[in-house]
């Protein structure tokens, strides 16, 4: 198969909002891959490099070369040229790198070209999601939704499933079971604004557990073997060293067990989220990791993800000693759930994750049997720069930068967002930033810093990226305040004092 035709399905997706017609394009495409081929189209068609790390990043795709006139690159080819970039390593490996992408997207053409880059950027916005292209196999080979997403759940990989299925039909499903050692793909939460909503979403009771700002563990057992993989399934065994002993003197010779990674400090209190992940980044390295597990798939030969939540819970219980199990409390009323709530958040943990009782292990999914609720900080800022969107934003402004006031009469960036945006604010943004325009760079409209927008935030993070030294965690815009001017916008001091509180 050609990439052209992997882009043509790509330009169609981008250009509707229609999720049966994305599916319809992703159908017609798998139905014409080959079982060879079948792994690298699924994980294109999700806007998806099939090698985690590429050594490439934005600023590699900046200025590409010539594009070529002829579509003849297969996926094969382009599958083949990453993997050899990915593999590169050593003195000079970079440069090295920098002529086998040259090489590539000279005989790419302009269309490949923006498809490779938003690949290898992460930002190929085309409303295609792993979970829709897992429908849209379902119907491209005759096989039940369900029984398909199972198959991705427990294999961890849609493209082992899409090479299975279309090799050997629907039968090919029967090979993907739950196997020690083979990591999952982890149940996901949908949000809710409060506590009480969550409850009431999920009848009036719900077991609560304290949702910690870590890194999110899938750890396998089997006899003196533990395995640790993160939620994106990558294997970081070798890096936390402290895990595997824990979890290797359990009184288990099999077992699959959730939960999350972070470093504690002397008073108890979690670390910032970034202190954990460079901790884990790092190796061995450094203070030691605390685990907390919250769930259990499987114990001893005995599968458990079909099991309802309360069950696995109990066994769960029995299992770890109290100090390796998240806190968690069973609510049968909002008070004493928003009492729950407030002893977490005192204790400087996240939020809260609630959780159906009689749910089974939905992994893989965003359901509605697990609902996170964390308290919403808000915060002023003023619009530095905004950039040109692709795909179906395509013609009207879409990325926003994102400044607080630095205090001496200018603004300090804190990052980007595109997030939250309805059709209608991106027509009102264009109009509205356009005659704000100062100058332009490349795909960047800069504009008087005068409009201030309000926008949600996950929390705040360290950066070097930023001359603040701060970035935003998931910012999402709300609303364009026309009732606020500039200087009256949050300053770089009252973010900080955010992220000092979390």
């Amino acid at each position: 198969m050609l990439l052209k035709d992997i882009v043509d399905a790509s330009t169609t997706m981008q250009a509707t909002r229609s999720r049966l017609a994305k599916k319809a394009a992703l159908v017609a495409v798998l139905r014409s891959v080959t079982a060879d081929e079948a792994g690298i189209a699924t994980s294109y068609l999700a806007g998806e490099l099939r090698q985690r790390r590429t050594g490439l990043g934005w600023r590699s795709m900046a200025t590409p070369p010539p594009a070529s006139e002829d579509a003849s690159l297969t996926l094969t080819e382009v599958d083949g040229a990453f993997e050899a970039m990915a593999a590169l390593s050593g003195a000079g490996s970079q440069g090295r790198r920098g002529v086998a992408l040259d090489a590539l997207m000279r005989r790419a053409t302009a269309g490949e070209q923006a498809h490779i880059a938003g690949l290898v950027t992460g930002e190929l916005r085309q409303g295609a999601l792993d979970a829709l292209v897992v429908d849209a196999l379902a119907e491209a080979v005759g096989a039940p939704t369900v029984a398909v997403r199972r198959a991705v759940m427990l294999s961890g990989s849609t493209a082992r499933v899409a090479e299975a299925v279309l090799r050997d039909g629907p039968a090919g499903l029967a090979a993907f079971t739950l196997s020690v050692g083979t990591p999952v793909r982890p149940m996901l939460a949908s949000s809710a604004p409060s506590v009480a909503e969550a409850l009431e979403a999920l009848g009036g009771v719900a077991v609560l557990d304290a949702k910690l700002d870590g890194i999110r563990v899938q750890v396998h057992k089997r006899g003196a073997d533990v395995r640790v993989f993160t939620r994106t399934l990558e294997d970081i065994t070798r890096r936390v060293p402290d895990l595997v002993e824990v979890v290797a003197a359990l009184p288990a010779e099999t077992a699959v067990l959730d939960g999350e990674a972070l470093l504690m400090g002397a008073d108890g209190r979690p670390a910032a989220f970034q202190d954990s992940s460079s901790r884990i980044a790092g190796g061995s390295a450094g203070a030691p990791l605390s685990v907390f597990f919250f769930d259990v798939l499987h114990l001893d030969g005995e599968d458990l993800i079909d099991e309802p939540a309360h069950l696995r819970f109990e066994v769960l219980a029995r299992l770890l000693p109290a100090g390796l199990v998240v806190e968690r409390c069973l609510a049968h009323d909002a008070d004493g759930a928003e009492a729950f709530f407030g002893r977490v958040l005192a204790a400087g943990h996240e939020g809260v994750v609630a959780k159906d009782p009689e749910a089974a292990y939905e992994a893989g999914r965003r359901g509605a049997s697990w609902i996170k609720v964390k308290p919403v900080h808000t915060l002023d800022l003023v619009v530095l720069a905004i950039e040109w969107g692709s795909g179906r934003r395509a013609g009207r402004l879409s990325n926003i930068h994102l400044g607080a006031r630095d205090g001496a009469g200018g603004f300090v960036m804190l990052g980007k967002t595109f997030k939250g945006m309805t059709d209608a604010m991106l027509e009102w943004q264009t109009a509205r930033f356009l005659a704000l325009q100062t100058s332009r760079e490349a795909h960047v409209v800069h504009v008087r810093p005068e409009q201030v927008v309000e926008v949600a935030v996950d929390g705040v993070q360290r950066s070097s990226r930023y001359p603040g030294g701060v970035a935003l965690r998931f910012a999402r815009v709300l609303r364009y305040r026309g009732d606020k001017s500039a200087d009256e916008a949050d300053t770089l001091a009252d973010v900080l004092e955010l992220a000092a509180r979390h």
